[in-house]
């Protein structure tokens, strides 16, 4: 058979179009082939690392609460407790003390009264009573766990807490809100909080961090109206001072020193 093509038909060129690379080129071509392929596999590795979940946050439970059951360890896994956040929430902890410094609230028990008497439970069970902090300066937290600014306010009363002789001084928060034992617990533990938090039941109106109760019949008689509300206790059991709201670290500790002097 003929190797001419037929007439009309075109001639095609099953050759190379142009010169084959050298071998030096060819090897240069395969370095930077293998360069960038080894690039692409750490830059991938480096990614997927980067992509891997964050480890769970480790939370050290108080010596307060490691007694609890483990009915309420799960029904206070499945509140999902996060802190609640607002503008403005956070704000006048870290202020000076203000000078002169604020007097006692108008709008909650005068300086001199004798204190309500209390003697509530924690989320475990453990009963604490104004009673047995008589001889020390209280100071007494009115906290909602749905509340930002009581949120706000937790790791500072931590640090204030940690920072005073506690032959001297105690630190008590009362749930305002009605809550169960849950919600509190949740709350406690997620503050690392190295004092009590006490439940005050309102039956008829039960609250929790996912809905808004009533005050309990202590938080009726501190005046509570809004969180959150401190009050400072001196060693005799008469209020000392009482605000409302946000307070700056500064004038907490200086109302707590000066109610132990009086």
């Amino acid at each position: 058979m003929s190797d001419e093509p037929s007439p009309g038909r075109p001639k095609v060129n099953l050759g190379p179009s142009r010169a084959s690379f050298s071998g030096k080129t060819r090897t240069r071509l395969l370095l930077a082939l293998a360069v960038a392929l080894l690039t692409a596999i750490v830059l991938g590795a480096v990614l997927a690392l980067g992509k891997k979940p964050a480890p769970p946050e480790v939370r050290t439970i108080p010596l307060a609460d490691r007694n609890a059951s483990r009915a309420l360890l799960l029904k206070a896994a499945a509140i999902d407790f996060h802190p609640s956040s607002e503008a403005g929430a956070g704000k006048v902890e870290g202020n000076p003390l203000p000078s002169p410094p604020p007097a006692s609230s108008k709008d909650l028990l005068a300086p001199g009264t004798q204190a309500p008497p209390f003697s509530l439970v924690t989320p475990t069970g453990t009963r604490v009573s104004l009673a047995s902090l008589r001889g020390k300066t209280v100071l007494l937290e009115l906290f909602a766990t749905w509340c930002p600014h009581c949120a706000a306010e937790a790791p500072h009363l931590k640090a204030l807490y940690g920072k005073l002789p506690h032959d001297r001084y105690a630190f008590v928060s009362v749930n305002g809100d009605g809550e169960d034992a849950a919600s509190i617990f949740a709350y406690h533990v997620y503050f690392e909080l190295p004092f009590p938090a006490l439940l005050d039941p309102n039956p008829s109106d039960p609250g929790t961090f996912h809905h808004e109760g009533s005050p309990g019949p202590v938080s009726k008689a501190y005046e509570l109206a809004l969180f959150p509300t401190f009050y400072v206790i001196d060693p005799h059991g008469r209020v000392a001072w009482a605000g409302s709201g946000e307070q700056p670290d500064a004038l907490l500790r200086h109302e707590l020193q000066a109610a132990t002097l009086h």
